[in-house]
This record gives structure tokens, sequence and C-alpha cells, in this order.
């Protein structure tokens, strides 16, 4: 197993992630970016990008390679790898992976989060086409149409009632016969007039060719089964953020989520946390992107500060 050495180690190939190889490849620092799948990871999914300041309309994995392309032309390399475990070496930091192994001088965790999927036929193929995890990303996609949203929680509500913005109806589908979102949530949620509600009731299959055209619904206390004609999917049962791999070195809340500063600091010197891996992130590609953009000045400004001159701008490999 080889061991490299770079200035800056960027691990999740998201917009935090690209953004952040941007800035410290800009800044003259040996940096690697780490990514164990697709560059750009959930907005690679996305089929268009509206809210993108400064770019009307793109497909997601397009913008991705644009961010990608841009970044590498300063200097970022990229190499495709999982992040197995971090470590604190002195006032260094060890990256193990799958393959090699990285000794860093900062590291940057922009390794994102999944959503919570269904795991029903349909919702994989049509990702993109109708399921999305985002309404505030895709619902201006279904103006005047009828949608589904599954779930009940705050972010189901909150999300759900964004999508009555543009649909002519949505339609929560929620397993249980309440709600378990905050109760101002719920008194907006019931007194919208385009939101209706099907309890105790899953979705067991997305069903469309090219792009949804309904679901395949189980009632579980009367057994019944039936279809819904809907436009599209919006699914909010949660998500997990990709930071198992740091359990038991930073802080982190209750879902894992990596707490920082507005620095995007974590409690460790050296180490950084931005996009959706950290706290309270608002889960946008903007936000993500100014995220990363911020952790690689404070990495910058950081190891500038600790670190002799001899000892910057080095990359080698053994």
């Amino acid at each position: 197993m080889a061991r490299q050495t770079y200035d800056i180690v960027i691990i999740g190939g998201g917009p935090a992630g690209l953004a952040a190889g941007l800035y410290a490849a800009r800044a003259r620092r040996g940096t690697v970016l780490l990514e164990k799948g697709v560059i750009g990871g959930q907005i690679s999914l996305t089929e268009l990008v509206e809210n993108y300041p400064g770019v009307p309309s793109v497909n997601g994995f397009d913008l991705a390679q644009t961010m990608l392309k841009q970044a590498e032309s300063c200097g970022l390399e990229t190499q495709f790898a999982e992040t197995t475990a971090v470590e604190q070496k002195g006032r260094l930091w060890l990256v193990r992976t799958t393959g090699d192994e990285y000794v860093a001088k900062a590291v940057i965790v922009t390794a994102g989060a999944d959503y919570n999927k269904l795991g029903v036929p349909g919702e994989e193929r049509l990702t993109g086409r109708g399921v999305s995890y985002c309404a505030t990303c895709d619902a201006a996609f279904f103006k005047g149409q009828h949608v589904a949203v599954v779930g009940g929680g705050d972010a189901a509500m909150d999300e759900g009632l964004f999508t009555t913005r543009h649909v002519d109806k949505a339609t929560v589908i929620h397993r249980r016969d309440r709600l378990r979102a905050s109760a101002i949530l719920q008194e907006r949620a019931f007194a919208n007039p385009k939101l209706e509600f099907v309890w105790n009731t899953v979705v067991t299959e997305i069903v469309g060719d090219e792009a949804v055209t309904g679901v395949r619904l189980h009632n579980l206390e009367t057994r019944e089964d039936s279809t819904m004609d809907v436009a599209a999917v919006f699914v909010f049962i949660g998500q997990h953020p990709n930071t198992d791999f740091l359990r038991g070195l930073v802080s982190m809340d209750e879902g894992g989520h990596i707490v920082v500063n507005e620095w995007m600091e974590t409690g460790l010197p050296g180490l950084y946390a931005a996009g959706d891996a950290r706290q309270n992130a608002a889960r946008q590609v903007v936000s993500s992107a100014g995220d990363g953009a911020t952790a690689a000045i404070a990495a910058e400004h950081y190891i500038g500060s600790n670190f002799a001159a001899e000892e910057l701008g080095l990359r080698s490999s053994s």
C-alpha cells in the first residue's frame, strides 16, 4: 500500500468538495480529492439544475463535470477510493482508504449524505425522472400537476408545502395515522388546500417507462392495494451523512452530522467539514459550494500559520 503526502486531502467529490478543491489548488497547495463513487454526488443524479446562480439550466452531471475540470485545470488531483479512517498523527493527518494512504497537513471532509430511500421497484430507475429527494430543486418542473410526497416528518411537511407553490395537488403518503412533524408545520400543512393525506399506507412500487406516471400503494390496516396517478414522487424519509469513518473522532449531532463553526472548523486543528456532512447544512448546490470554499480558505490560513515555508507546497509519494 502506497503512502502519499499532500498539503490538503479532500474527502468527497460533491459540490462542496469540488469547490474546496478549486480554492485549495488555486492557492497552490498540493491537493487531492478522494471520491468513492461518482463525481458530483447527489447532484449527478439530478436531471436539471435551475437554481445555481449564473447557470440558468444545466444537467446535474454536466455541472459536476464542469466543476471538476475547472478545479483540475488549477492543479487538483483526483483519486477514486473509499475513505475508511482518519487519524491524527501529531500535527499531520493520516487518511486511510481502500487503496492507498494519504498524509496531509489539513483534511476537508465533504463526504455528503445519502437520502434514505424507499427501496421499491422503479425508484432507482426513475430517480431524476420524477423521483426526487429535493422539492426545492425539482418541484417547479411539475407545475400544475399532481405529485406524491412520501413521509411525515418536518422535512416532508416543509418540502411538501413548498411543492404546493407549483403543483396543482400534492398527496402526502404516510405509513402512520398521524404526522411526526412539528405542530406549526402540521398546522400549515392541514390548512393548505393543495395538500391531501393518505394514512397508514406505504408505496410498494413507482411506475413509469421514461418518467414517473404513478405509484402503487398498500394500506397497512385494510391490506388493500391501489394505484395513484402522479407525475412525481418526492421522498422525504430522512437522510444519513457519510461520516461513519469519523465517529469517535469529532463532535457530531444525533444524526451523525459533524459539528463545525462558521469557518467549517471541527474541534480538531486542521480538520474541516463542509456541505451535507456538516450540521445544519442547507443541502443546496450553491450553499455546499460556499461551504467548500470557506473550508479551503480556512485550511489555507491554518497551513500558512502553522507550517514553516520549507514544509509548504510539497507533494511526494512512497
